[in-house]
């Protein structure tokens, strides 16, 4: 594949905004203020530094290599093959099953514009026509999915910078007072994790830029970069349209499930609905096309370390990996319509902090194990940063377990499906393909 089939660094950018900014924002204010009120703000704020000091992990980590896999790669160069795979399957499974929550999302969200959309059969059509189709721009080529990408990107941004220009002027400071408003039964301290615990799940989804290295033009330099933009972009819009949201609601924002529509209509009136809706829609098709792109590349790091079958990551005249695209949206497809993957969606918890926690790591080992090795990109700070997101990533997750230990659960149940998958490729399918 050419240089000029591959994406250049503002495609990287746009498509780590694409894979991060979906469907959250637009509903995340209403949850944010009835956790703990305006202090929220604070919250998402924290939330910001953990995702930025795990995203310069993935950033420095990513400096080492050209290939494909992102957290997979880095787990197996970092602790072996077998940490290695537990990562990279986990990474490609929950990408499947998140895929078919946000396809299912995309048919909800046409149906607060078109009510049939609801409909159990019109909903499962709409959910194939999207993973199909995707499936199929997939397959052109990564031009076809770069055009794409870029256009949709820039389409969810536009009402989200809108909101942001105009709404600043119509905040009241008295929305900000009282300031902490913890719900009954709760302390400040249970408040604060409940509501971080939700809002850092905001932020997730950069992981995956590392995933489709060999997809991009010089990705040790560029994904590094890439990274960091994307997470000051994003950081920016949130903390402002959280803020915003709540200098125009108040009160009224607790609870609402469409929190910046709500607080368009209150400026705009009803074209402020349209707006935002409109971006909403726009928001939701593009974190699936961000998905349709990126999940796949997950099987072909497997394949390409020969982890699971190699043909899975073979590419056709385009370039692209067709059996990896098709086994993706098949997967993908089955579990959007058996309607179990909101069920399958508890063990995301785990799944996210199973491909944080090894890359923070993986960072202090390849600092000794290529002390000899240029890197584009080094953390400043020495291990203070690494350290510090691996503590609170640790924090976060026993926190989560203690207030819903089934997500515990179901994580290591998913870490235990992998293991026979990787001593049947291991002991079994490995040694037959090299007779």
């Amino acid at each position: 594949m050419g240089n000029g089939k591959k994406l250049g660094f503002w495609s990287i950018v746009l498509l780590g905004i694409n894979a991060i900014i979906g469907s959250g924002i637009f509903g995340l204010p209403g949850q944010a203020y009835q956790m703990i009120g305006p202090s929220s703000v604070l919250v998402l704020v924290f939330c910001m530094v953990l995702a930025v000091s795990i995203a310069l992990c993935f950033a420095e980590a990513s400096s080492w290599f050209d290939e494909n896999g992102g957290p997979y790669l880095y787990a197996k160069e970092a602790f072996g093959e077998f940490i290695g795979f537990e990562v990279g399957f986990m990474k490609w499974a929950i990408g499947m099953i998140a895929w078919a929550a946000m396809a299912n999302f995309f048919a909800i969200t046409i149906s607060t514009i078109w009510p049939q959309a609801a409909e159990p059969f019109t909903k499962n059509v709409i959910i194939g026509a999207i993973l199909i189709g995707l499936g199929i721009v997939n397959i052109m080529g990564v031009q076809a999915s770069k055009v794409l990408n870029d256009i949709i990107t820039v389409g969810k941004l536009v009402p989200l910078i809108f909101f942001i220009v105009v709404g600043i002027f119509f905040i009241k400071g008295s929305n900000f007072t009282p300031f902490v408003i913890v719900p009954t039964g709760q302390t400040t301290t249970t408040a604060f994790v409940a509501a971080a615990i939700s809002l850092f799940y905001a932020f997730t989804g950069f992981e995956s830029l590392a995933v489709a290295a060999k997809d991009m033009q010089n990705p040790r330099e560029n994904v590094p970069k890439a990274l960091v933009t994307v997470m000051a972009i994003v950081s920016i819009v949130y903390i402002f349209v959280l803020a915003i949201s709540i200098g125009i609601l108040g009160p009224d924002l607790s609870g609402s499930t469409t929190p910046v529509a709500d607080a368009a209509k209150a400026i705009l009136g009803n074209a402020g609905v349209y707006i935002i809706t409109a971006g909403t829609v726009i928001s939701v098709g593009g974190i699936n096309i961000a998905a349709s792109f990126l999940t796949p590349r997950s099987g072909v790091a497997l394949a390409e370390q020969g982890l699971i079958p190699k043909c899975i990551a073979k590419n056709n005249k385009k370039g692209t990996p067709y059996i990896a695209i098709i086994i993706t949206v098949v997967g993908t497809l089955l579990i959007a319509w058996s309607g179990s993957f909101t069920f399958l969606l508890q063990i995301s918890v785990i799944s996210r902090f199973i491909q944080y926690i090894p890359t923070c790591i993986a960072v202090l080992v390849f600092r000794k194990k290529y002390a000899d090795k240029q890197v584009k990109f080094r953390i400043p700070g020495g291990t203070f940063i690494p350290v510090f997101a691996v503590v609170v990533s640790l924090w976060l997750l026993v926190k989560a377990g203690m207030s819903e230990p089934m997500k515990i659960v179901w994580g290591l149940g998913g870490l235990l499906i992998a293991i026979p998958f990787y001593f049947y490729m291991t002991k079994v399918y490995r040694p037959k393909e090299s007779k």
